[in-house]
């Protein structure tokens, strides 16, 4: 198994020192190298109430330039929301400056704000994604095209320099429905699965995902983002992360996500009913015992941690540079 970081980057209360939470952040993904992570991806949000990080791209070439082996990357950017060409450059142009460790997770995007900032109607979004997927392999190609869509009409066409790889930085695809994963077995390089559902969820879009990149003649990589924190007991984890991802998902629940409709009517909002068989929690061996768990029921290869909210701005930086170091010593060389 590899493991990443998913770094979610917001404003605190307020909106003070954003600064300080992409210094943290920094650091945390340098630590995070140092002990053994593969790689720190972010995401994306317009007119988010949390302040919520609209440039993950950015924070990423930030990130490359102050590590060595690290793989940076995005899940997701909201695709439909990009012109595709433009994308594509500057994820070469990251590529590039990282010598080769960008890879682009890209969703269809879901909360109405994001799509109100830039005018696009939602009603859109899929077609404006499935065209600029498919631009944007033609873009990595590196070779002349002209591409005629419902949204975009391309002429004569060459998108320079060339990635850094031949092929082009990986592309993933985020996605909690079942269309979606269908839709990643198809045109992915990976199949990113939503941090918040449960592990028989969870389960069941990883097999639609590998049956239809089995149909499509394409190999199938299963990326598992998780909620997860580990620490010196149980009951430590609860008290420091607890508190954090339930406001995370009090924002899920309250809007009805899909990850939650499955969930029996008059289920109690408690830590306690929502972290069997969706969060990692606790001290290193059990952690290690749940991702071996979540490796056999999903197939996944690769988890991304989730382990700061942006919805709560935290743990603490100082409590999340613990985690890390306690990850990398005492779960990941074991998993």
């Amino acid at each position: 198994m590899k493991f990443g970081l998913y770094a979610s980057i917001a404003n605190p209360p307020r909106g003070e020192h954003l600064d300080r939470a992409i210094d943290e952040t920094i650091a945390e993904a340098q630590l995070a190298e140092s002990v053994g992570f593969d790689s720190c991806f972010f995401g994306e949000h317009h007119q988010d109430k949390d302040g919520f990080l609209p440039s993950p791209l950015i924070v990423a070439a930030a990130v490359a330039a102050r590590t060595r082996t690290l793989r940076v990357g995005t899940t997701v950017i909201l695709l439909p929301l990009h012109h595709p060409v433009r994308l594509a450059e500057d994820v070469i142009t990251l590529d590039l400056v990282s010598k080769g460790r960008v890879v682009l997770g890209v969703g269809i995007g879901y909360q109405p704000a994001d799509f109100q900032a830039f005018a696009v109607p939602m009603d859109e979004r899929l077609a404006r994604f499935e065209e600029s997927f498919e631009l944007l392999r033609l873009c990595f190609a590196g070779e002349p095209f002209s591409f005629r869509g419902k949204h975009y009409v391309l002429d004569d066409v060459r998108v320079m320099p060339r990635p850094y790889h031949k092929s082009g930085p990986p592309l993933w695809i985020g996605a909690s429905v079942p269309a979606a994963a269908r839709r990643a077995g198809r045109i992915a390089d990976g199949f990113v699965g939503t941090p918040s559902t449960s592990m028989a969820n969870a389960s069941a879009l990883a097999t639609i995902y590998a049956a239809a990149a089995r149909e499509a003649g394409r190999p199938a990589q299963v990326i598992q983002m998780r909620d997860a924190w580990v620490a010196a007991t149980r009951a430590e984890a609860d008290a420091v992360y607890g508190p954090h991802v339930m406001t995370a998902y009090r924002y899920y629940w309250e809007n009805k996500l899909a990850e939650f409709r499955s969930l029996p009517a008059g289920t109690p909002f408690t830590l306690e009913n929502l972290a069997p068989d969706r969060l990692v929690l606790g001290d290193p061996e059990t952690c290690v015992r749940e991702f071996q768990r979540w490796q056999k029921a999903t197939g996944a290869d690769y988890f991304l941690l989730r382990l700061r909210h942006a919805h709560s701005g935290g743990p603490p930086h100082e409590k999340i540079m613990e985690a890390i170091r306690l990850f990398g010593e005492r779960v990941l060389r074991h998993c």
